[in-house]
């Protein structure tokens, strides 16, 4: 009996390795495909095509970054309460990161309206402008799959799962959400040097 539960536990370990490795990975073709597309901006508008982006960022950039530096610390809080085992503090700190998550989230696409207002479209004349929208666009999109996973871990954590797996959940999903605001901070900057 020792050496089943020995087994099972050691596959579990490495299952979870596993799954960890995968986030790592892709975490690191997100930070390429980032850095490929602000290679291919700097190229471009080094090219003289048109005159870069020539447009002032909407203030909603300002809340949006705040927000989401405000959800990486609710976040933080969450998996010190989950790891401590305070479920009722964890629930409801989670909960504020996902409504902090989709404010973000409408936030951003209130920066594409005001951007629309002052005439930057995504298919326009000034190719740079665009990249306004590739930028926080896919941004948006690994934002959707971030508060997907904070969804599956405040899921596990109502559904009462163990505590080891709890802990594991929140785990991958502060590692992913973390990456994604540093990463919003980066494209945030970007853009603001390239205005």
């Amino acid at each position: 009996m020792g050496n089943i539960t020995m087994n099972l536990e050691e596959e579990l370990q490495q299952t979870r390795k596993a799954k960890k490795f995968n986030l790592w990975l892709g975490i690191i073709g997100m930070f390429m495909m980032f850095a490929a597309l602000s290679s291919g901006f700097i190229v471009y508008t080094a090219s003289g095509v048109d005159k870069g982006i020539k447009t002032i960022l909407p203030q909603a950039f300002i809340y949006s970054t705040l927000t989401i530096v405000l959800s990486s610390i609710t976040l933080h809080l969450a998996y010190s309460a989950a790891k401590l085992g305070n479920i009722g503090r964890q629930k409801l700190l989670l909960l504020v990161t996902v409504v902090l998550g989709i404010i973000f989230f409408v936030v951003q696409v209130q920066a594409w309206k005001v951007l629309t207002e002052q005439g930057v479209y995504f298919i326009n004349n000034n190719a740079s402008q665009s990249f306004i929208y590739v930028f926080t666009g896919l941004h948006l999109l690994h934002i959707v799959v971030g508060i997907l996973v904070l969804l599956r871990a405040l899921t596990g954590v109502l559904k009462g799962i163990p505590q080891g797996d709890n802990v594991f959940r929140m785990d991958l999903a502060t590692v992913f959400w973390h990456f994604l605001d540093l990463l919003w901070i980066y494209i945030y900057v970007f853009l603001l040097l390239n205005q």
